[in-house]
Order: C-alpha cells, then structure tokens, then sequence
C-alpha cells in the first residue's frame, strides 16, 4: 500500500465529470490497484476513487520542464506546475481519474501482508453459542436438545426443551426482521411433521427485533426473545446497575 499526502487537483471523468480543486489531501494506492483520495473529513468514505481492475501511470516533471512545456508565466499551463501527474484508467469501462500532485509532504508505501479478515463480535454464531450454554436465559428448567438441529431445508438454530418437557425451536438473528420470522415458521411446519417432536412451538430470537417482525411472530404462535450479548457473555451484571 503506498499512502501520500499532498497538495493535488483531481478531475473524473466517465458517466459524469468531478473536479476537486487543488488541495491537501490523502492518496492511497492499495495492492488490488483501487485508488483512493480522501480528505480530511467524511469518515471513511473517500473524495472519489477508482475500483480495480484499472491501470495506473505516473509522470514527473522537474521545474525546467514545468517552464520549457508550458510556456511564459500567467499562461494558463504555467499556472498549474504539478510535480507529478497520475492517470488512473479502468480496464473495462475506460473511465479516467487524474491526480496532479503539486506538493509532497508524504509519501511511504508498505507491505500489509494478507489480511486474516474481519471477525465480529456478537454475530450469530456466537449468539448461538451463549444461548445454548445458558439455556436458562428462556426460562427455568430449560434443557438443550441440540445446537444446529438439522431438517431438510437446513439446521435449526437450537432445538430445546421447556421446563414442561415440551419441544421448542429457537432460531437466532443479530437482527430480527421478517425474513428470521418466515424461516423459522418453515422450520417449525417441518418440525411439526415428526410425532417424537411434536408439538414444536417456536421463539425468535434476537439483539434486536423490528415491529413488523414482532407482529409477524405474534400472528403466527411466536415468542420474541431479545438477547442482551453482554449479558450472555457475563460482562453486564444487572445486580450492579442503577437502571
């Protein structure tokens, strides 16, 4: 990855044309060849870019070739003396960006490696994890079937057992939207078929869960559960909260 920092003008051109006037800003070059030009501002998001597959090349010029090639000074050439001009292209659509660099205040390139990628916290695997461990979070006397409770349209995320004895099908979102709702009414019409699990009632659960699911759930027999991760996990203790 190469970063600069520079003062630089930046025009686009393609389905549409930008112009960024001359200005500091950051310059990233990443390894799969996408260039980037960010400010100081925005978050993450950059000025504008090029994706790859795109090409880049690079031009220098020295001040004698500054005033050879551009003629006298207050020449519209002569008023715009970059040092360095990148002409990025994509490979498939032709769209250019141009980069005219006119001042270098950093320029560094180092070699990142091969990122591992990113691993959440608090995804559905993990909620899936705690919750089969603490079990006892749906209620007392629960006990645990199994993890992945396999059927034919695919596994059930826990399949347990209420303090009654009764089946219950649990399926675990991060986010709970009527899609997590139709897939475990799926589960459960299939469920409902097997004589030594019948009747199988099932509960959604989820960190957060939108109203229209709530509804959903409730029209069709479900119980919502929200699950506090931290909780889980045991680093949120209730007893020692003021609310």
């Amino acid at each position: 990855m190469r970063l600069v920092v520079a003062r630089c003008s930046v025009d686009y051109s393609g389905r549409l044309t930008a112009h960024l006037p001359l200005a500091p800003r950051l310059l990233i070059v990443k390894a799969d060849g996408s260039v980037l030009v960010h400010s100081d501002g925005g978050s993450y998001k950059p000025l504008n870019w090029m994706s790859p597959p795109c090409t880049l090349r690079t031009t220098r010029r020295g001040d004698a070739e500054i005033a050879a090639e551009e003629g006298p000074e207050g020449t519209p050439g002569r008023d715009d003396p970059w040092i360095e001009q990148w002409d990025v292209t994509h490979d498939k659509t032709g769209d250019t960006l141009r980069v005219r660099l006119h001042e270098v205040f950093e320029d560094s390139s180092h070699d990142l490696g091969i990122d591992p990628g990113l691993q959440k916290d608090g995804v559905e695997a993990h909620l899936q994890e705690l919750l089969a461990e603490h079990i006892e979070t749906l209620g007392d006397g629960w006990s645990l079937v199994r993890r992945e409770y396999g059927t034919a349209i695919g596994p059930v995320d826990i399949l347990a057992r209420d303090a009654d004895g009764a089946t219950v099908a649990v399926e675990i979102k991060r986010r709970g939207e009527i899609d997590g709702v139709e897939q475990l009414t799926r589960y459960l019409d299939l469920l409902n078929r097997d004589p030594q699990l019948a009747p199988v009632r099932g509960i959604f659960a989820a960190q957060a869960i939108k109203p229209q699911a709530r509804v959903l759930a409730g029209d069709r027999g479900i119980d919502c559960v929200t699950l506090d991760y931290d909780a889980l996990r045991g680093i949120d203790d209730s007893e020692s909260r003021l609310f």
